[in-house]
């Protein structure tokens, strides 16, 4: 069965910085591509980021680009997302997700507020 499992959010400062985990499982990880989303209230799910199978990492979002960055350590079957200059706006429910039988799955999310 494939979980998972994300974790980091929090309550950060407009300019403050937030690590985000996803911790997989079920699934051979290495071998699939992955990506952040996120939903703010009130609003549809949003794509942050992707990163492949290689290493390469794609933008949905043109205003992350310099603040974020998502990673990966396969041996840790673990995702991350490094999220600095946090501003209002990025204030959202994290989740990680991949596209597992034609689905895509998402973890339960972590919640991550930017408030002064």
């Amino acid at each position: 069965e494939v979980q998972l499992v994300e974790s980091g959010g929090g309550v950060v400062q407009p300019g403050g910085s937030l690590r985000l985990s996803c911790a997989a499982s079920g699934f051979t990880f290495s071998s699939y591509d992955m990506k952040w989303v996120r939903q703010a209230p009130g609003k549809g799910l949003e794509w942050v980021l992707g990163i492949n199978t290689g290493g390469d990492t794609t933008y949905y979002l043109d205003s992350l680009k310099g603040r974020f960055t998502i990673s990966r350590d396969n041996a840790k079957n673990t995702l991350y997302l490094q999220m600095n200059s946090l501003k209002p706006e990025d204030a959202a429910m994290y989740y990680c997700a991949v596209a597992y039988n034609g689905a895509t799955r998402l973890g339960q999310g972590t919640q991550v507020t930017v408030s002064s």
